[in-house]
């Protein structure tokens, strides 16, 4: 299509009234709580779904694909759903069943993608690069989701202006446009969504695009490795300089999307808390390294059979001692599993330090460990001090967001007496059936609506 093509419905059309009635319309969800009666040690086998965090922009790269997309081992999320809500109303035909998802995007256009869908859903964001590179143009409100600190859109934009895109975005619209080309593309940070979109607006361009300070997120390698299977070429994946050799017209392919580390990472802190011993299957041991080495460092007894990719955690024979924690980029420690991991050292012998480098809002799950009796020592709004071990005490606590609610199921698993977690809509957006995977290894978890 025509770059100078003009977008359907412009940003001025997108009234203030408007948008406070999308805003509304969001926020107005069902209660959905977590009902736990802690102090059963886990124990049994369980299969990891595939990851949120590689699906979303594997559904955006089926924007570029001419053919029908196949994406198997698919978790049934709410973002999942919210993503396909987004396709078809751009026009694409979408069918899931039984973790197979279909994707044909012959029918799709870009036009502007109100508040209403990316006002739920900050992952959204991967859609701009696919949108940008087929159409020419692209526009949506700002993307919404969980609430961790600032989080700009600043990297996007400016990879797809070194790209040749013009940036015409007002107020709370996005909206860029121009004919692309190949480029050096230097990240102003590692930023993993903005890798992304750099990586899938590349594909599309004929040329080489060089993409520097990279993120190397497991996520963004299967990008990389979804787009080689439709015909593109890519040098450096894995690494913090991605070169990508694009193709006017790319092949749609059949993928599986790999499983998910920030769900293994929760289930195998919750086999820890309760003293259990839990077999998890389906898991990538390059993936996990940071966490692994952490767990090691506490004294965490666990093994590995690379044969057949399970991981067994022994909480029973495990011994906790405390240990200093720092997130970074991949392959640092993953700042997702920094909350689960913190309430391992609520129950670890010694005083424990974490050190959440990027979010300054990741730290509110530490004030729901409080009400539980965790002794917690928060320096500023990016470390802080854990004193174990101590035992925790049911509570009615709240799910920040998807991973601080993860977080809270496991503080709830060791907790004395009853805990209830509300706002579970954040823990079901990033965890597949949790609820039914922790009643199948024994936990007594019951899933309340209201």
């Amino acid at each position: 299509m025509d770059p100078s093509h003009t977008i359907e419905k412009t940003a001025a059309q997108i009234s203030k009234s408007a948008i406070d009635n999308a805003v509304k319309s969001v926020t107005a969800q069902t209660d959905i709580r977590y009902r736990i009666r802690g102090g059963k040690p886990l124990k049994g086998d369980v299969n990891i779904s595939g990851s949120k965090n590689a699906v979303l922009p594997l559904i955006a790269l089926s924007i570029l694909g001419d053919g029908e997309t196949v994406l198997t081992n698919v978790p049934d999320l709410r973002d999942v759903r919210m993503m396909l809500e987004i396709l078809n109303y751009l026009g694409a035909e979408t069918s899931f069943t039984d973790g197979t998802l279909r994707i044909r995007t012959h029918s799709i256009q870009s036009k502007t993608i109100p508040i209403d869908l990316v006002g739920k859903l900050r992952g959204s964001i991967v859609l701009m690069g696919p949108l940008l590179a087929r159409f020419g143009v692209v526009e949506m409100a700002f993307p919404g989701g969980c609430i961790l600190g600032k989080r700009p859109v600043d990297a996007h934009m400016e990879a797809f202006k070194q790209m040749g895109a013009v940036d015409s975005s007002q107020d709370d619209v996005l909206h860029l446009q121009g004919q692309l080309k190949p480029s050096r593309v230097i990240l102003p940070e590692f930023s993993v969504t903005a890798t992304e979109n750099a990586i899938m607006a590349a594909a599309l361009v004929p040329g080489e695009t060089q993409i520097d300070m990279a993120a190397a997120e497991p996520h963004v390698q299967e990008v990389c490795k979804m787009l080689i299977a439709m015909g593109v070429e890519i040098d450096g994946i894995g690494t913090h300089t991605v070169k990508v050799r694009g193709k006017q017209v790319l092949q749609s392919t059949t993928h599986k999307v790999t499983s998910d580390y920030l769900e293994i990472g929760a289930l195998a802190c919750a086999a820890i808390v309760t003293g259990g011993k839990v077999r998890l299957h389906n898991v990538e041991f390059d993936h996990l390294l940071s966490f692994l080495g952490a767990l090691s460092r506490m004294g965490i007894v666990w093994k590995y059979d690379e044969a057949d990719k399970v991981l067994f955690i022994d909480g029973e024979l495990s011994s906790l001692k405390s240990t200093g924690v720092r997130t970074n980029i991949f392959p640092g420690f993953p700042t997702d599993l920094l909350p689960p991991l913190g309430v391992v050292m609520t129950q670890a012998d010694g005083v424990s330090r974490v050190f959440e480098r990027l979010y300054e809002g990741r730290m509110a799950y530490l004030y729901e460990l409080e009400k539980m009796g965790a002794h917690i020592e928060v320096l500023n709004s990016h470390q802080a001090l854990i004193l174990g071990s101590t035992q925790l005490r049911g509570r009615t606590v709240a799910s920040n967001d998807i991973r601080a609610g993860a977080a809270m199921v496991v503080a709830g698993l060791c907790a004395e007496g009853e805990t209830v977690i509300t706002d579970v809509k954040y823990i079901e957006r990033g965890y597949d059936r949790l609820e039914e995977k922790l009643r199948g290894l024994g936990a007594e978890i019951e899933r309340i609506t209201s």
